[in-house]
């Protein structure tokens, strides 16, 4: 039989083959941090796409620059006032259904600048 190699192991069990940054338990200090800018400073975009969902409509907020809490919270009132389903996904959020113009109204009464943009 052949020889197994050694390997060095962390205390996580997990097996280490290179690190530029040192050691794993210091990632917080590597990670990037999110600018969470008041909303008259962000420039939102609002779109309604059908790619890749099988016909289904979705609407799409993109352009945010928040902390992933922030749009939790975001999205929680507007999925209320839209009565519909929805998700964060990279920074953006989908809603479920055609609301384009009711998202377009409920972002400037919380005082974000949106637009609508393509069709």
């Amino acid at each position: 039989m052949g020889k197994q190699k050694n390997t060095p192991i962390n205390a996580k069990g997990d097996r280490l083959v290179y690190s530029d940054f040192g050691d794993r338990q210091y990632t917080a200090a590597t990670e990037r941090a999110v600018p969470d800018l008041p909303p008259q400073q962000q420039d939102l975009r609002i779109q309604a796409s059908r790619k890749g969902r099988k016909g289904k409509t979705v609407t799409i907020v993109s352009g945010f620059q928040s902390s992933p809490a922030t749009l939790a919270t975001l999205l929680k009132t507007l999925k209320s006032q839209c009565g519909a389903g929805g998700t964060v996904k990279d920074n953006t959020l989908e809603i479920q259904g055609d609301h384009g113009d009711m998202l377009l109204q409920a972002l400037s009464k919380l005082g974000y600048r949106a637009k609508k943009s393509g069709g």
